[in-house]
């Protein structure tokens, strides 16, 4: 495993993180990225034809066994920012109308606004490395 990802949190400390990140999905305090740089998650959306409310309920079904790691964020002047992984396993259908469990990737940044918090979701589609997850 890369060194820079980090595993050392409780199961408590995942829940925590998840619940903050689904209270920002469920207040529609969130993004998922879209642009130029963010090509895969655009496919991925496309090949398997997920819609905004799939996209948010895929999210909302995330579990705490789903995280992977966390890893600072490397883009200059966010250094400071914390990245969590998690890995859901999901029945989508693709372009071809075939049904597959596909493994999606979710990189989430968690930006913390003080009393109100927003979620950047980084990276959504398909997982297209080896991961570890870190309660499984």
């Amino acid at each position: 495993m890369n060194p820079n990802y980090n595993q050392n949190y409780t199961k408590e400390d995942i829940e925590n993180i998840l619940y903050i990140i689904k209270e920002c999905i469920r207040s529609n305090k969130y993004t998922i990225s879209f642009n130029q740089n963010r090509r895969e998650n655009i496919a991925f959306v496309n090949d398997y034809n997920i819609r905004s409310d799939k996209q948010k309920s895929i999210l909302l079904n995330i579990k705490v066994d789903d995280f992977c790691h966390s890893l600072q964020n490397t883009n200059i002047g966010y250094e400071h920012e914390v990245l969590y992984v998690f890995v859901p396993q999901v029945s989508l259908f693709n372009i071809d109308d075939v049904e597959e469990v596909v493994d999606i990737y979710t990189k989430f940044n968690i930006i913390d606004y003080g009393e109100t918090n927003r979620t950047i979701v980084i990276s959504f589609h398909k997982c297209n490395k080896e991961i570890d997850y870190a309660f499984r």
